[in-house]
């Protein structure tokens, strides 16, 4: 599991970004690979799979 910060989410839209912790680059986050209700400046945990454009983080979730 990698763990980021939600840099950005438009719930109207339905997706935003992870920033990873680690390599600070940007993962796309779309809301049907949202487990947890998610919002800006939330601590989440995920996995990245290769989306249809690139990486897409899958199974996110809310760092407890």
């Amino acid at each position: 599991m990698k763990k980021g910060i939600v840099s950005f989410f438009n719930d109207s839209k339905g997706f935003g970004f992870i920033k990873n912790s680690d390599t600070k680059q940007d993962v796309f986050v779309h809301i049907n690979n949202v487990i947890d209700d998610i919002k800006e400046g939330n601590k989440v945990t995920y996995e990245v799979e290769m989306g249809q454009r690139g990486p897409t983080a899958v199974n996110v979730k809310i760092d407890k």
